[in-house]
């Protein structure tokens, strides 16, 4: 008899068995459908000795310090901070905009208090923004949505940003300043020897079972008292309502026989191309070798579900979801597929610590809205436990 069956080893599913295990004592049985831990954040060393993200690129960061401290116990960290190109044009320009994307792309000199004039002087008024279209005309005009935001966004999501919420758009704001970083989050890093040992040193505890290649309904009800589910929450529900809609991603590595393949870690192809981006992963590790693997991302509507599609119908239709999850007994739902967010990696370990908080009724719970606090009093620690991971042929510290 086990405490807790914990549906799913990713983020959500990791953090509260880990927690449940070694906090309460519990007994926990974890369990996943496909061949490894980690979920959509697994990484492994591929045929050329180079660590990849097998599920696209993931990139660690938070404004938390309890989520930042709260990991740190199971990895020591390479500090990273992620920047992005866009192929505009037919040049390389920082994304999200900035200064000099502005000047690069039109040959001006601008300087910030310019760039923000001219920002305003094209913004389309909008008093309530309530699509992706509007948040991003209403502050920087219509020319540069058409650039940047239009196309790219067709092809993530299978919509034109007039029919997308406004917080899509509102991921990546225009800046006014040279700050070329995608993420301005106070903690900004990689785990040193990759996400996958991260979630192995996570789930080491003898209270905890994993079990692999294993659909939750194969397991006997009497094998355990609660359920933490992390699945895609209409499907626990057999569909009942019909499916809540996702977009996937054909991912399509490529091995090259040279050290770097492009300029960056990331190149995002708005208007260009059926990809959407391409993803250099060394970048992202710090692992040096004679070669170099790439990915290319195809959105597509089939496939594993990765990004929830934020409409206000299907916000409707996830509300009846919940409605039967929360009269469910003995069951608690969490992490991006079964709340059906658009949640980042720290946030769903925000939610799962605030899911354990519950269970354990010990401490006042974490919400949601304190994951994205700003906090400078955390340490990265110390400089030899941040050198790049040593993995793979020739590896060695950048």
């Amino acid at each position: 008899m086990f405490d807790h069956l914990v549906v799913g080893a990713g983020f959500a599913g990791a953090v509260v068995a880990e927690r449940l295990a070694s906090q309460l004592g519990k007994k926990v049985l974890i369990i996943d459908k496909r061949p490894h831990i980690g979920g959509n954040a697994y990484d492994r060393l591929d045929e050329a000795g180079i660590l990849i993200h097998e599920y696209g690129p993931h990139i660690f960061h938070t404004g938390s310090a309890r989520i930042f401290q709260y990991l740190s116990q199971f990895t020591a960290w390479r500090p990273y901070e992620h920047r992005v190109i866009a192929s505009v044009d037919g040049k390389l320009v920082p994304f999200p905009i900035n200064v000099d994307t502005v000047n690069v792309l039109y040959g001006t000199d601008l300087n910030e208090e310019e760039v923000e004039a001219l920002f305003r002087d094209r913004a389309e008024p909008i008093a309530h923004p309530k699509t992706s279209e509007d948040a991003v005309v209403s502050k920087i005009g219509r020319e540069l949505y058409e650039k940047f935001f239009r196309g790219y966004t067709r092809k993530m999501w299978g919509l034109d940003p007039s029919e997308l919420d406004a917080s899509v758009a509102a991921r990546v704001p225009a800046r006014t300043n040279r700050d070329d970083r995608y993420f301005t989050d106070e903690f900004q890093a990689m785990p040193l020897e990759g996400f996958t040992r991260m979630f192995e040193r996570m789930l080491a505890h003898p209270n905890i079972t994993v079990r692999l290649k294993t659909d939750y309904r194969e397991i006997d009800a009497g094998e355990y008292r609660e359920m933490i589910y992390t699945g895609p929450v209409d499907a626990f529900f057999d569909h009942r309502f019909g499916k809540l809609p996702y977009r996937s991603i054909d991912f399509r590595f490529e091995t090259h026989d040279v050290p770097v393949f492009q300029p960056g870690a990331v190149v995002n192809y708005p208007n260009d191309h059926d990809y959407t981006r391409i993803t250099e992963f060394k970048y992202l590790t710090g692992q040096v070798h004679d070669k170099t693997t790439v990915v290319y991302e195809y959105p597509t509507a089939d496939g594993d579900p990765y990004y929830p599609v934020p409409r206000p119908e299907n916000a409707e239709l996830y509300r009846k979801y919940k409605e039967l999850a929360d009269q469910t007994p003995h069951v608690r739902f969490v992490g991006r597929l079964a709340t059906y967010r658009y949640y980042n990696m720290d946030q769903v370990v925000g939610q799962a610590l605030a899911t354990f908080d519950q269970i354990a009724r010990s401490r006042p719970s974490l919400e949601i809205s304190d994951i994205d606090r700003r906090v400078s009093d955390v340490d990265l620690g110390p400089a030899d436990a941040l050198q790049p991971p040593k993995r793979g042929r020739k590896s060695a510290a950048a």
